[in-house]
């Protein structure tokens, strides 16, 4: 395993890594909103349900309800649930196959989990100021 080297801005993937369920969790969280409300969420998230098999063991009203201070309570909810499920039953080669898996959490996990910077650099501010970091230190894959 190859371990994405941390850098100065401390990106919340950074912190979740190798955890490839966790950093997609906390991408679908990050999806219109901001980093200082995911944090809020995020530690009594993780303690409720550490893994994604915890996770199914959740009801749709339990997830809205911790996630709800980021908006979009019922959705995110949704696509919490089913990425997971999909997830877990591993019948997918690429990410982007998972339901509510977009462009941010694509390239999140390609950095992070994949250790593919790619050629092109992403559209979100902070994983561009990591690509541009990793490429300047030649962590290019």
């Amino acid at each position: 395993m190859i371990i994405p080297p941390r850098s100065p801005f401390g990106l919340i993937q950074e912190d979740f890594f190798p955890d490839k369920w966790k950093i997609l969790i906390v991408c679908m969280m990050l999806n219109c909103t901001s980093r200082k409300q995911v944090e809020k969420v995020l530690p009594s998230f993780f303690k409720k349900w550490p893994t994604p098999q915890s996770f199914m063991d959740a009801s749709l009203d339990d997830v809205m309800e911790s996630s709800r201070s980021l908006g979009f309570a019922n959705r995110r909810a949704q696509n919490m649930i089913r990425m997971t499920e999909r997830f877990l039953a591993s019948n997918w080669d690429d990410v982007r196959e998972l339901p509510g898996v977009g462009k941010y959490a694509a390239r999140s996990f390609e950095i992070f989990c994949l250790n593919k910077l790619g050629s092109e650099p992403p559209i979100d501010h902070a994983l561009v100021k990591y690509y541009e970091w990793a490429k300047f230190q030649g962590t290019n894959k």
